[in-house]
Order: C-alpha cells, then structure tokens, then sequence
C-alpha cells in the first residue's frame, strides 16, 4: 500500500479514541436510523461478499454468506458520529476486521484508497489508512444482537472514526483503487474525506489536496 496518504494531523486510530465529543456534536443514546433508498431485503442463498480491483493477484475474492459468518470476529465499542450533528456513545459492535480482511485479500502495494459498496449500487470511498484503522469493522452485531434491517442487516462497515455516511449499511463488496474517485453523498456536496473532529461535513469546506475535483 502506497504511503503518504495520511493527512496533516493526528492519524485516523488517534481520531477514533479521543475523549469527548466532535465540535457542532450532541450526544444521543438512540437514533432513528438515516438510509437513502428502501430497506433492501436479505436472501442468504443469493448474497455474496467480494472484494475486487487492484488486488495483488488481480483476481477477486468472494464469500458466501455461511463463508462469511464462519470468519473470526472481535469486538469493538466505539462512538457514533452522524454528520446531522448528533452522537452516540459507547456503540458495541461485532464483526470482522479490515485489518484481517486485507491478509485474505491482499490489496496491490499501489492501492490508496477503497471504494465500498453497498446494495442499490450506493457506495462511499475512503483513504486506505482510514479502512485499516483501529476499530473498523465489517458488523454483523450492534449491541449483541444482529443487525436490524434499518442499521444494515446483515453486515456494514463502521468507520468509527469518520462522519457515519462512510459507514456503508448492507455491505456487498469492497474495490481496492489507486487513486481516489467519489462516492455517492460525495459526489453530491459533502466532504470527500468526512472527519467529524475537523468537522468535514461539505465540499465546500475542501481544500484541493482534500479530494478529486466535483
């Protein structure tokens, strides 16, 4: 993996464990689920998790759904940042790591960024440093029980670290890139990057160096 992808600042694992909350941030123990689109429905015979383009053996790695739940995960609790300037504290969510997902699927030394894509086609691109940070997880579980199909059932990205619209609900595939291209809320005037503690909510708050032109 390529470096020089981190930006000027406290790495994303230091973001991810800072005391108190992002500034414009209020707390809140519940919210009502925020998704574009409907609730996709689950059929565990037909769903299928990949992870394609620039992989070290060019090829594609996938995993049924049984696959999938047979792969080890761990535990992470870490806080929950929505961009509509609410918090909540102390999430426990299961599932597996990033960092593990990368031994499996090796991505090529050229790779900067990810794209991660969700059911409908909705996708969201992150740096890599941030995929692989401390606490990212592809989760099945919130609070011990399973996902419920408004928080993305059967699996999601967190990315506890970053605005929670990169957190993608009902996770399909992750494309390995080597450069960086937009998501969907990205493409349409919020904030490539989308650190809550720099409050990096739209693109108009960007610097050129923060992302690809709109």
């Amino acid at each position: 993996m390529s470096e020089g992808t981190e930006a000027e600042g406290p790495g994303p694992d230091a973001r991810a464990r800072r005391p108190g909350l992002p500034p414009g941030q209020r707390a809140r123990r519940e919210h009502r689920p925020v998704h574009y689109g409907r609730v996709p429905s689950f059929r565990p015979e037909r769903w299928d998790f990949r992870v394609f383009g620039a992989t070290e053996s060019l090829g594609t790695y996938g995993w049924s759904w049984e696959e999938f739940s047979e792969l080890p995960s761990v535990e992470e609790v870490r806080d929950f940042h929505c961009v509509l300037r609410f918090t909540v504290p102390d999430v426990r969510w299961t599932g597996v790591r990033t960092s593990d997902l990368v031994r499996w699927a090796p991505p090529s030394p050229e790779t900067t960024h990810v794209m991660v894509w969700g059911e409908y086609g909705y996708s969201a691109n992150l740096r890599i440093d941030d995929f692989l940070a401390d606490g990212v997880l592809l989760a099945t579980h919130r609070d011990g029980e399973p996902l419920s199909p408004e928080h993305g059932y059967p699996l999601r990205l967190v990315v506890p670290q970053l605005y929670g619209w990169k957190s993608v609900k009902w996770l399909r595939s992750v494309e390995y890139m080597v450069g960086d291209r937009r998501g969907f809320w990205e493409e349409r005037g919020y904030h490539n990057r989308a650190d809550p503690w720099g409050e990096e909510r739209f693109s108009d708050q960007e610097s050129p160096e923060d992302g690809p032109p709109l």
